[in-house]
């Protein structure tokens, strides 16, 4: 029942971005809003990260399972992915070089903040 309970909650969240997408002319997805409208609640305390965590964590083991439809259809669509491959792997190699790059500098920042503010 726990379970159930915490997949409401975060289907409600969901379902309220979506709301938000609809009534908002602006270009941000819907699951943007979703995620910053549960950051806000777990700040603010509405909803306690027990209330989501259980659920939450499932849903983080089984993401790259949500990977293979879109695998797939980029495998249907290789007749018009063929004669741009090179620069979208090139595009793709960059930037995932760039964001590890990035998310690395950025970790190492606030540990080392971290480190300053105990001493």
């Amino acid at each position: 029942m726990k379970y159930i309970r915490q997949f409401l909650l975060i289907l409600l969240i969901t379902f309220i971005g979506e709301v938000l997408k609809y009534l908002l002319p602006l270009p941000i997805p819907a699951s943007i809003y979703g995620l910053l409208l549960l950051l806000a609640a777990l700040l603010t305390r509405v909803i306690r990260p027990e209330d989501v965590k259980d659920t939450a964590k499932f849903l983080i083991e089984i993401m790259p399972l949500m990977f293979i439809p879109a695998a797939v259809e980029l495998l249907e669509s290789w007749g018009t992915l063929s004669p741009i491959f090179i620069p979208v792997l090139v595009t793709t190699a960059v930037s995932t070089v760039l964001v590890m790059g990035v998310s690395g500098a950025v970790t190492q920042i606030i540990i080392r903040h971290e480190r300053g503010k105990e001493k």
